[in-house]
């Protein structure tokens, strides 16, 4: 047993509070790439269309952008955020949620998405416990935070996220990580195929598109993270949480039903959720169908 081993099993709220420092801190990051990739995204592909289509652009005025600058600012007066008004959380509680310098009042959802990073890194790391399963669930974690917020406001799931989170599923079925190679390879393909064959089905049926191709590409992943066998139990948790709070909504009148319903947060949240107890959830599952 090594010396970090050693030292959380003798302080054992040592390593879930490390846990939670680091997701505030990987909260606060996954706030910039939820509003940077897509406006990246979006540049990168309108200087596609005017490559192919030849077409010369004006000078791009925009300012150069990437997940590491320009450093943050305030979106209303421009004046960078210091590094002590930065802090995850705390800041935004001591500045009472305004910028500092204009006194714009700022989102809370930035607060919020630090919070709820740091809460499910310390659920990872209590389920897990001081192990390789911890450092990837919760790289993984944190994608998936990523993903969903990203799903929320632009209804793009990016394949700059769900591609290499693929592949290191597949990597980590060579060493027995969550699952084996076999069961891994299988779910890959099986989670695509899945969600792929009823977008075919759905769109010969009534000549719309009823989701996106990454949606295939996350229940993809999840199938090369947890191996084919934890597919149904995901599918169905997140169509049934998905129907729920979408037909709540519509009832509420908080979304008209022609509006498309992201579909990528109820597969990241079955799909995080089986990562922890997919055992029991196909257990119970199964008994509730009787088999």
């Amino acid at each position: 047993m090594d010396l970090l081993a050693l030292f959380f099993s003798a302080y054992p709220y040592a390593f879930p509070g490390l846990a939670a420092v680091l997701g505030l801190m990987v909260g606060s990051f996954l706030n910039v790439v939820i509003y940077r990739l897509p406006v990246m995204m979006h540049r990168n592909w309108r200087q596609e269309c005017a490559n192919y289509l030849k077409v010369e652009q004006a000078a791009d005025a925009e300012e150069a952008l990437n997940l590491v600058f320009p450093l943050s600012r305030c979106p209303s007066c421009k004046t960078p955020i210091k590094p002590y008004q930065n802090i995850p959380v705390v800041s935004y509680l001591l500045l009472k949620g305004r910028c500092a310098s204009c006194q714009t009042r700022i989102s809370p959802r930035y607060p919020a998405i630090e919070a709820l990073t740091a809460v499910l890194s310390v659920i990872v790391a209590c389920h897990f416990g001081y192990s390789v399963q911890t450092v990837f669930a919760l790289g993984l974690t944190w994608a998936l935070v990523a993903l969903s917020f990203i799903d929320i406001d632009h209804q793009l799931l990016p394949d700059s996220i769900t591609l290499p989170a693929l592949w290191v599923g597949l990597l980590l079925s060579l060493a027995g990580v969550f699952t084996d190679s076999h069961d891994s390879i299988i779910g890959a393909a099986a989670g695509y195929l899945c969600l792929w064959s009823v977008y075919q089905l759905f769109k010969l049926a009534t000549g719309k598109e009823g989701m996106g191709y990454g949606d295939f590409k996350l229940l993809a992943l999840f199938g090369a993270w947890l191996g084919w066998q934890m597919l149904p139990v995901i599918v169905l948790l997140s169509s049934l949480v998905g129907a729920v709070i979408g037909i709540t909504q519509i009832v509420l009148g908080k979304r008209d039903r022609n509006v498309p319903i992201p579909f990528g947060p109820y597969l990241a949240i079955a799909g995080w959720l089986a990562m922890l107890w997919g055992s029991k959830l196909n257990q119970f599952y199964l008994a509730s169908a009787g088999l």
